[in-house]
Formats: structure tokens, sequence, C-alpha cells
């Protein structure tokens, strides 16, 4: 834990105050926003276990974003939707998303480190390669954005279950594709990701019953 707050304690050694991490869940799935999180942790503080949200279980995720919740200076969600990452392309709606979740702080910060990126905006910041497994605050954010991604996607599935988003949080697994392939896509589904669909394998799987499916994924397996 002192080595992944290392970064930031530097910065307040260089006269900054308000540090925020930014980082984003879902820039990969074919269903579903991608959502960002801002978080700006106090100097000092150490919170167990935490890491890339990708490495954590999910007990460990749902207790470090109760505390970051209760501990961080600031935090904030900003969400970009299907038709903005059509639209804008995933890199243009990520940023859109971390521009949004930015200026939801209330606490206007003066640094920023992001993972990997670097936003238009006149503050000053670093992207950091496999930022949020090096430093605290683009940690927090990542479990932030995870968690409230994770749920806005089992309430989805409640709309949609024939994708079974709430396992797949919407990620191209064999099985979220032949779905899309029989069902269609949903409201909810990314229509610039969902180019396998041509594949003749895959516009097979519409016209497949029940039987033949589960033949396709013995196959598979």
């Amino acid at each position: 834990m002192e080595d992944l707050s290392a970064y930031e304690e530097s910065l307040y050694d260089r006269g900054f105050a308000w540090i925020a991490g930014v980082d984003e869940a879902g820039r990969g799935p074919l269903a579903g926003p991608v959502v960002a999180a801002a978080a700006i942790l106090p100097s000092g503080l150490r919170l167990k276990g935490l890491n890339d949200s990708k490495k954590l279980n999910l007990k460990t995720r749902l207790r470090l974003e109760s505390e970051i919740k209760d501990q961080a200076a600031a935090w904030a969600i900003g969400e970009a939707d299907v038709e903005e990452i059509d639209r804008f392309n995933i890199l243009g709606a990520t940023k859109l998303a971390m521009g949004r979740a930015l200026s939801g702080l209330s606490i206007q910060p003066d640094y920023l480190l992001l993972d990997a990126l670097r936003l238009d905006l006149c503050i000053p910041q670093e992207g950091i390669v496999k930022g949020d497994a090096r430093c605290a605050c683009i940690s927090a954010a990542s479990v932030l954005a995870k968690t409230y991604r994770d749920r806005l996607m089992e309430g989805l599935d409640a709309l949609y279950p024939q994708y079974h988003l709430a396992q797949n949080k919407g990620y191209p697994t064999e099985r979220h594709r032949l779905a899309v392939a029989r069902h269609g896509p949903s409201p909810c589904h990314r229509k610039t990701f969902l180019g396998f669909l041509e594949r003749p394998d895959f516009k097979q799987v519409a016209f497949f019953d029940d039987e033949e499916v589960q033949r396709y994924f013995q196959k598979k397996a």
C-alpha cells in the first residue's frame, strides 16, 4: 500500500493538494455504457487491499467501494451511453465519461492521474500505463467505476434476460455473441461493436433450436 501511494505522495511534496485519480470500466463490452469514476483520496489514507479492480474478488471490491465513498475527499461517476459510443467511438466516449465524472467532483482537482490516457483539460495531468495497479487514487476510481457499472448491467439483465448480462456484464463471451445472433441486438447494444454478426457461423445461430445451440457449445468446449 505504501508503494501504491508513493506517486501521489511525490505530488503532495511538489505542492499539489487535490489529486484526482480517473479510470473507466466497460470499454470492451458489446452492450451497456462506458462508465468513468474520479476519486480524490486524502493524503495519508491507506485502504487495505486496494488494487486494480479487475484483480479483486467481488467481496473485496464491495468493501473497498464502501470505504472509498466514506473516506475519499471527493468522488463522482460519469457515463457515456451506447448512442454516444457509436457516435464518438469508444475512446471519445470514454473521455466524455471521464470529463463528466470530473465535473461531478465537489472539489476542483489541481492534478489528474489517469490510466494511460490524457484529457483535453487545462489541468496538469499524467497518463500512467497500468496506473490502476500503480496509483492508489486510480485504483480507487477503478473500483468505483466497475462496481457501479456491474450494477447497471444487472439492472439491464432484468430488462433483457436473453443476453445474460448479469453474468457477462456485456462483454463479448461466446454465449453473449450467440444470444445476439439468435435474438438480434437490444437497445443497449453498441451497433458499432457487432461486426461479428457477419460471420457465417453466427448467422446460422438465428435458426438453431435449443438442442442445436447446446451441441454448438459442446463443440466449442
